[in-house]
């Protein structure tokens, strides 16, 4: 039986419905290169003894006790054990979109304390009930603003998040948007650039804080363009910064958009994640995704509901303004227990050791013969280190020292392939730090790789 129970007379009654005389003429919109012309290359079926061998064998190369500088968005903080400990309870971990949600009391609650300790966190009026993650958080504040401002163009400073830019080009393919990418200077926004680039047809501007390379940017500035043209401020923000940094509301913001994956949730190769989304309350009728209110029943009894989400597409249609399918449950009840065991002398004291180890370590790679700091920036908990030898060799030979150097920039379209970003958290200590510094001292322009080393 296929994975989809479609006999052959229902896929020809599904044809001719839909004015399809075959598969072929369905797919045809497809290009040749893109369609499977043989089967899957798959190894034989396993029996589940077999299948759990495998797996354990592949689980068994994991290396949990590894250095890790790498960020980039996906960062390696602590997470207290009773996180998980409380998420994975069965009342916790079963919860899913709430359709009928009046029903699900303490998933409504759970969801409600996520709104607000991100209002909270951001300073912001009105906080949804999470996006899928931080990238499509930021195409949907684009979707809002072009909504609101009824313009056509959508300026995006180059600093922000490459993979983000590249889901908010995909999200408004198709449509008569103009997304104009303003280069970056020396590592930090192009205001000048940005002033030329934003009209009265600019919907919003959208700038990060700190930005993909660790710099803090003078948001003052973004903000007082975009007003002249009447349009909106989209800010990207980490949720651990705001810490010590200013918040989204205090910069000015109209909608401040992040990943919440620092906030308690593993990295796991990179998902799940969870969006951060925050708004003024004068868009609240326009936000993406649901809105839990609190309220009293006849009784007088505090009561939870849906308070907004008639603006979806399982309700509206092609009328809906929001294309968010789920409220990622699970992980928006972690970032809720996060926030709460952190509190508010919490928070700033796991920024505070971001930074002061951040810029510990950079002041140690400075000091090494061959290595700069690429910029002279302000930084939070990241920074570009300049390396005499190309980053990707570096980190190739750090990663069979159990260490995971940072990223190689050259990999986000960096003309230079010689720029690290390292990124440091709570979890790395000043030993680390050394420990780090002493193994890019072995690595000097001209000298042989370990790896060649062993080949010889």
């Amino acid at each position: 039986m296929p994975y989809i129970p479609n006999s052959p007379d229902d896929q020809k009654k599904m044809l001719e419905r839909i004015g399809a005389r075959d598969l072929d003429e369905l797919f045809q919109t497809i290009p040749e290169n893109l369609r499977l012309k043989d089967q899957l290359d798959l190894p034989p079926a396993l029996s589940e003894p077999e299948l759990i061998r495998l797996l354990e064998e592949i689980a068994s190369r994991n290396r949990p006790g590894e250095l890790s500088f790498m960020g980039g968005g996906i960062y390696r903080h602590f997470i207290p054990p009773v996180i998980w400990s409380l998420v994975m309870r069965p009342e916790f971990a079963t919860a899913y979109t709430p359709y009928q949600g009046e029903v699900a009391q303490g998933t409504l609650q759970i969801i409600y304390e996520f709104q607000t300790h991100i209002c909270r966190l951001t300073g912001m009026e009105v906080a949804n009930a999470s996006m899928y993650d931080g990238a499509t958080a930021l195409a949907e504040a684009a979707i809002l603003a072009l909504s609101h401002k009824g313009g056509n163009r959508v300026v995006v400073s180059e600093t922000i998040n490459p993979v983000w830019r590249e889901v908010l080009r995909a999200t408004l393919a198709g449509r008569d948007i103009e997304i104009v990418t303003v280069a970056a200077k020396n590592g930090l926004s192009d205001f000048t650039a940005i002033n030329d680039a934003v009209n009265d047809k600019t919907a919003c501007l959208m700038l990060a804080q700190p930005n993909f390379y660790g710099y803090l940017e003078d948001i003052e500035k973004g903000e007082a363009i975009i007003r002249k043209a009447d349009g909106l401020l989209v800010m990207a923000f980490d949720p651990i910064s705001l810490g010590l940094l200013k918040t989204p509301a205090e910069y000015g913001a109209d909608i401040a958009v992040a990943e919440g994956q620092s906030l308690g949730i593993p990295q796991n190769f990179g998902g799940p994640l969870v969006g951060l989304f925050a708004c003024r309350r004068e868009f609240v009728r326009k936000l993406p995704g649901r809105l839990v209110g609190r309220t009293v029943d006849i009784d007088g009894k505090t009561g939870f509901v849906l308070t907004l989400q008639t603006r979806e597409q399982h309700i509206r249609r092609d009328k809906a303004t929001s294309n968010i399918c789920t409220n990622e449950a699970l992980c928006a009840t972690a970032a809720t227990i996060y926030l709460s065991l952190m509190g508010k002398k919490g928070l700033p004291q796991v920024a505070r050791l971001c930074l002061d180890r951040a810029h510990y370590l950079a002041d140690k790679i400075a000091s090494l013969d061959g290595y700069h700091l690429w910029q002279k920036h302000p930084f939070f908990k990241e920074f570009v280190v300049e390396t005499p030898v190309p980053a990707g060799q570096i980190i190739s030979e750090l990663d069979q020292r159990g260490i995971a150097a940072g990223i190689d920039l050259n990999r986000f379209g960096c003309p230079a392939d010689n720029l690290l970003l390292v990124a440091v958290t709570e979890l790395i200590t000043p030993a680390d730090c050394d420990c780090l510094a002493k193994e890019l001292s072995e690595i000097k322009s001209g000298t042989k790789s370990s790896a060649e080393a062993a080949v010889k």
